[in-house]
C-alpha cells in the first residue's frame, strides 16, 4: 500500500476557508427564504380554508335539493 502523501497547508487552507464560506453563504440563504415560504405556507392554508368552506356549502347544496317530494 501506498503511504499517504503531505497535503499542502495552503489547499488545507482553500478546502477550510470554502466550507467556512459555503456555511455563512447557507445560513444567510435560508434566512432569507424562511420567511417567504412561511408567508406561502400562511396564504396556502387559508386557500385550503376557503376552498373547504366552499366545498361544504356546495355539499349542503346538493344535499336540500335532494330532498325534495317528487322522489
Amino acid at each position: 500500500m501506498i503511504p499517504p502523501v503531505q497535503v499542502s497547508p495552503l489547499i488545507k487552507m482553500a478546502r477550510y476557508s470554502a466550507l467556512l464560506v459555503g456555511i455563512i453563504y447557507g445560513k444567510k440563504r435560508y434566512d432569507y427564504l424562511k420567511p417567504i415560504a412561511e408567508e406561502e405556507r400562511r396564504i396556502e392554508t387559508e386557500e385550503r380554508k376557503k376552498q373547504e368552506e366552499l366545498e361544504r356549502l356546495a355539499k349542503q347544496l346538493a344535499e336540500a335539493n335532494e330532498d325534495t317530494i317528487l322522489k
